[in-house]
């Protein structure tokens, strides 16, 4: 009897195909895809704008072997099962694996789980679908929309701006967003106000407490000193009386459950990460982790949602988890479910534990430190959302002197309820002055002890942290929850926005580019018109209307918008103003600029070009020098790579393209450093003694552009800063390795005969090596007319 085929399953990540596939056994082979494997061409429009818009797709390089691979596997195999991430993105990347892989319809099917448990997982699998193509024509759309703003609005931006600049659809109008914040602020014309607090005390007996005026008797701001002093003259030395006095008891509910804004936003106000960074932790969590005594095991439900649907079987497993725990008083009483906005797409439920019995002491010694400090904030705020609301003891006090009413207020709390767990944060909080209030009866006479007048000014607006902008985009409808943290990351690698303690600035680029955009594309860069797109791509996902109406609707209006501004700018050529920094230059002693070079920002001498010293704008890392101990540095090479290294420069010589993390690794206690490049990245070991060191071909780096080269520059430049300090002449350049520098070992320097293709890319290495001397004297010329610009 032949033996039955095996199944296959296709998933994006390895941690996702190591925890499903422990759950199905022998039965199946579970695989991972890696994310994409066709998309639009990065070299090319990729999108036939005369034929009713049909994409181009083709293989994604360097993913040959991937392909390869599955294929093979697929046709090997009785049925495939395309298990990729339960949203727009993940049903592409099942549409697409299905065409490449050349997979059957009969063969083909479609799964997707909330949650990552063996329970979930198994049903998942005895379930599947078909493939959404109305979820795939969505992302075809907005897709297709990014690829068109980018290609065509991007040149202009080179032409008229600088060059390398990028443009992108909803990016631009997160730019915008932040420019006119500032420009608001500086448009601010502060008003004067003043408050007048007074000190009474009890006739009879003590009882000192402090009101605020409030009105004579209807409230009434008070404007000026003028007005202040009419006040102040009318209560001095005059008698004062309570007027009334009322109790009453406030109920504070808990906050519904994670929605992926509402977890960006707390993990920044609660834990200090960044949108991106929540996501990365968020989705290792989600895809799986070994927990001691369980196994391997998605932790939380699918990160990327604007649901706060909340599934019968969490909502019974939270009613008896805190049953347990607190007793009946603190729960809700019965399951706490939260309305969802309209507009939201409730295919998936809020972000939850999974698993509510799992609490975060239980699974603590198995996260690392920012797993368990996200895992909590998801873990006590989905606990919280079923808990009992908290009470408080409200008082209110009026204290009368003629007409003029003084208020004081006191809130105390009476029973913890939720507020035992959890507490939601804050946007700038600030603490109201509370202090008890003596037991006061209607009528009862008191003693003025003070009157304190005190101006004020109206402040500001804030400016945004990336908290609050994640907010506003979610409140104006601008990007859907699966984008928030690319978008906020990208302006500020596009240097648009800059982050300075916590807070999102302008920069002069991002200023010129938004006035150019608001000029010439008022639909791009419009709030509503952006949100209105997204209502359109939901509608196409919906299946109301298809996919290509809704870029051709847009193209109308853009290839116009395009042509327009094409002839209108055709002579100008935009300035963008140099930003002066504190930094001094220490060859003339004026105060360097921020430029903007091929590569981003960095600072110059404006005494150009009777002074030419430039410095990279370097950022402290956490971690230490795993050679001397010092800090450590992220700078640019002079070809825009990132690199990293040791704050005393030359004097020690340590530099890597790895990124040092704020994790002491458990065996040596050095710092871990992690694989640079997009995505969550395990942290890894670079010391060769200890038991935990990866070596450099294991850290996953698929390319090595011209290493030789790029290490050279970064050495260069470590090089240069130890030159200016000490004076003396610095030695001649000597190519460094790509990775980190560390000394290699015996079984290291033996290597196995080269094959054929290693010696053809030896051969491309040597020449690259060759080659650099002129490039460097080409690359000077370049400097210098990137310094003049």
């Amino acid at each position: 009897m032949p033996k039955a085929k095996t199944n296959l399953v296709i998933v994006e990540s390895p941690s996702k195909a190591k925890t499903i596939g422990k759950y199905l056994g022998g039965d199946y082979v579970v695989k991972a895809c890696m994310g994409h494997l066709r998309d639009l061409p990065k070299s090319s429009m990729g999108v036939d704008l005369e034929h009713d818009f049909t994409p181009v797709y083709q293989p994604v390089k360097g993913k040959e072997d991937i392909i390869r691979d599955l294929k093979a596997t697929a046709k090997k195999s009785g049925q495939v099962y395309l298990a990729t991430d339960p949203d727009r993105e993940g049903e592409a990347i099942s549409w697409h694996l299905q065409a490449l892989l050349e997979i059957p319809d009969d063969q083909v099917n479609r799964v997707t789980f909330n949650e990552i448990t063996k329970g979930v997982v198994t049903r998942a699998i005895q379930e599947p679908r078909a493939i959404d193509q109305d979820l795939v024509d969505a992302q075809q759309a907005r897709r297709i929309l990014d690829r068109i703003v980018g290609y065509q609005l991007s040149p202009l931006l080179w032409k008229k701006v600088r060059r390398g600049l990028s443009a992108g659809r909803v990016q631009s109008v997160a730019t915008r967003l932040v420019v006119d914040r500032e420009n608001e602020i500086r448009a601010f014309q502060p008003q004067e106000y003043w408050t007048i607090d007074v000190d009474l005390d009890r006739v009879d007996k003590p009882g000192a407490f402090t009101a605020r005026f409030y009105g004579d008797p209807k409230k009434r701001e008070l404007g000026s000193e003028a007005e202040v002093q009419s006040v102040t003259d009318a209560c001095q030395g005059k008698p004062f009386q309570v007027k009334s006095v009322k109790r009453s008891e406030k109920k504070r509910s808990p906050a519904p459950p994670f929605i992926t804004s509402t977890l960006q936003q707390e993990a920044s106000r609660k834990l200090g990460m960044t949108p991106k960074r929540t996501m990365a932790l968020a989705q290792q969590l989600y895809e799986g982790v070994e927990i001691t005594g369980v196994g391997a095991v998605g932790l939380i439900t699918y990160m990327r949602t604007d649901s706060q649907r909340i599934s019968e079987e969490a909502l019974a497993a939270a009613k008896d988890y805190i049953l347990g725990r607190w007793g009946s008083q603190y729960y809700y009483g019965e399951p706490h479910r939260y309305k969802t906005k309209s507009a939201a797409q409730d295919a998936h439920e809020a972000i939850r534990p999974s698993n509510v019995q799992l609490d975060p002491e239980r699974v603590r010694a198995d996260l690392n430190k920012d797993q368990f400090r996200l895992y909590k904030l998801i873990w006590d705020r989905f606990t919280a959302s079923q808990m009992a609301c908290a009470l408080y003891d409200n008082v209110a006090i009026e204290a009368q002197c003629g007409e003029n009413v003084f208020r004081a207020n006191h809130q105390s709390l009476k029973f913890a309820g939720f507020t035992a767990l959890y507490e939601e944060g804050k946007d700038d909080e600030q603490e109201e002055i509370q202090s008890p209030l003596p037991d006061l009866t209607e009528g009862e006479p008191l003693k003025l002890q003070a009157i304190r007048p005190e101006q004020h000014f109206t402040a500001p607006p804030a400016r945004y942290t990336e908290a609050t902008l994640v907010r506003a985009m979610e409140e104006k409808g601008v990007g859907r929850p699966s984008t928030y943290a690319s978008i906020i990351s990208t302006i500020q690698d596009r240097d648009y926005v800059v982050k300075k303690e916590k807070r999102l600035w302008p920069t002069p680029l991002g200023e010129v580019v938004t006035g150019l955009m608001m000029d010439r594309f008022q639909d791009i860069i419009n709030v509503e018109f952006t949100a209105h797109m997204e209502e359109q791509l939901d509608q196409v996902e919906e299946g109301k209307i298809p996919w290509k109406q809704v870029l051709a609707d847009f193209y109308q209006g853009f290839h116009k918008d395009m042509e327009e501004a094409e002839e209108a700018l055709k002579d100008t050529r935009l300035k963008v103003p140099e930003e002066e920094t504190e930094e001094v230059c220490e060859l003339c002693g004026r105060k360097m600029v921020i430029k903007y070079g091929r590569f981003g920002r960095f600072l110059a001498c404006p005494g150009f070009p009777e002074c030419k010293n430039t410095k990279p704008i370097v950022e402290h890392m956490p971690g230490r020098c795993p050679k001397c101990g010092a800090g450590m540095l992220k700078r640019k090479s002079k070809r825009g790579f990132a690199y990293y290294s040791c704050e005393r420069g030359a004097e020690c010589g340590f530099m890597t393209w790895d990124v040092p993390t704020e994790f002491d690794c458990p065996s040596c206690g050095q710092t871990m450093f992690k694989k640079s490049g997009r995505g969550a990245n395990k942290p890894f070991c670079i010391n060769e003694a200890c038991e935990n060191y990866l070596p450099e071909d294991q850290r996953g780096y698929h390319r090595k552009p011209a290493p030789t080269v790029e290490a050279a520059d970064a050495e260069a430049e470590a090089q240069a800063q130890a030159t200016e300090k000490s004076g003396e002449p610095a030695a001649a350049e000597k190519p460094a390795a790509k990775k980190t520098a560390v000394k290699k070992t015996a079984s290291q320097k033996t290597a196995a005969p080269k094959t054929a293709a290693e010696k053809k890319k030896a051969a491309k290495r040597a020449a690259a090596a060759k080659a650099a001397p002129k490039r460097a004297a080409g690359k000077k010329a370049a400097d210098e007319a990137t310094h003049k610009a």
